[in-house]
């Protein structure tokens, strides 16, 4: 793997950077995403909104804002088919050193974002994307959210709790992955849809694979995304690794990301995360890249079987009336009491100490029982839902 050692400032020119915003109805986000750009250190050639139909003021804030807006045409693939559309365009107009920078609208890039990815790019040509790793920030009420009609003003103050708490315990988990990622020097599993760039030549093969049957053909056409996945960024990474090129994601590409607000967004979105992964691994099959994946999968299989059987078992035996301490598991909690304390040392003493009382195991609960749902759909192949 490359090492994450941060390339020499200076060492090669580096590549024009053209970023892509695909944007659907994100008015109350897209204004901090684009003055996010504007403050890179490393300016971008080109950044292009695509504006995925927009019922909002999305594209009037953004070409306020000075950039290119595309307008989606009869799409209905969501973002893979929003970016494919634009892509299809673009890529033929680029060289073999420029480079593709793909962005959610509700994330905003830390200033340096792009000029680091950007060397790294350049410096190890074994790379084909590199992402980065994100805190959460507070979501923002959109259209539809509780702001009208009687008891609004409880309904908003039920929705801001329920979102900074749900804020917080994302954060936590999003400091925990990138310590993981740290501590792999920038080895990661998946680079992100949240922000990720890309080798245009490398994008270019890709393409070109999807035709000849190298990958999974995706839209038909060639298009980079393959919109008849729930997970498009996990897809993305299985084709470039096994185009033998490499991921990363270095400590010095950060930025901030939204929060899923409520608890049913939250379970959707990680009941498509999960789902999408394991429909992901069936359709590449058992390779030499995909074999950590489906490690992954029978281990959090596993785990989610370990917690059943246990909780089980000590309700059982409460009501059973036959509960008493055992030492042995009193061993085995302080051990993940302490693993909760030094995995979130990036957010303070104080926000360790909370961590340390494991307030987080319904949070962990819960995540876990999305993870359930997911197994059991993909398993007897519910309908899929986005």
């Amino acid at each position: 793997m490359t090492s994450a050692a941060a390339p020499a400032v200076g060492t090669a020119p580096l590549g024009r950077v053209h970023v892509l915003v695909p944007a659907h109805n994100e008015e109350a986000g897209i204004e901090a995403t684009l003055a996010a750009l504007r403050a890179q250190t490393y300016q971008p050639a080109t950044v292009t909104v695509i504006a995925d139909n927009c019922t909002d003021r999305t594209v009037e804030l953004a070409r306020a804002a000075g950039v290119s807006v595309v307008e989606t045409v009869d799409n209905v693939h969501k973002k893979a088919g929003a970016l494919n559309q634009v892509l299809h365009e673009l890529l033929d107009t680029l060289g073999d050193d420029d480079l593709v920078f793909v962005q959610d609208a509700d994330s905003a890039l830390d200033n340096a974002f792009l000029e680091n990815a950007a060397r790294y790019l350049t410096a190890f040509p074994q790379l084909g994307a590199v992402g980065g790793t994100f805190r959460a920030q507070p979501a923002v009420q959109r259209e539809g959210s509780p702001d009208e009609g009687a008891g609004a003003h409880l309904a908003r103050s039920t929705w801001n709790a329920n979102s900074l708490l749900l804020q917080h315990l994302q954060d936590s988990e999003y400091a925990r992955y990138a310590r993981d990622v740290r501590r792999l020097d920038g080895k990661c599993l998946v680079v992100t849809g949240t922000a990720a760039m890309f080798r245009a030549r490398m994008l270019q093969d890709l393409s070109r694979a999807r035709l000849d049957g190298r990958l999974p053909e995706g839209d038909g056409r060639g298009g980079i995304y393959d919109p008849r996945v729930l997970t498009e960024d996990n897809e993305l990474s299985f084709a470039i690794m096994h185009l033998g090129y490499e991921l990363l994601a270095p400590p010095s590409c950060t930025l901030t990301t939204e929060a899923m607000p409520t608890w049913r967004e939250l379970w959707n979105q990680r009941l498509r995360w999960k789902r999408g992964a394991v429909e992901n691994c069936v359709q590449y099959g058992l390779t030499k890249i995909t074999a950590a994946y489906w490690g992954r999968q029978l281990l959090t299989m596993l785990g989610v079987v370990i917690t059943v059987l246990y909780l089980s078992d000590r309700t059982l035996t409460i009501a059973l009336g036959a509960f008493h301490v055992q030492w042995l598991w009193m061993g085995i909690t302080l051990i993940f009491m302490l693993e909760r304390f030094i995995t979130v040392r990036d957010k303070g003493l104080r926000h360790q100490l909370a961590a340390f009382t494991m307030y987080e195991l319904p949070f962990d609960l819960y995540l876990q029982a999305t993870h359930a749902k997911a197994y059991a759909d993909a398993l007897i192949r519910t309908e899929r839902k986005w």
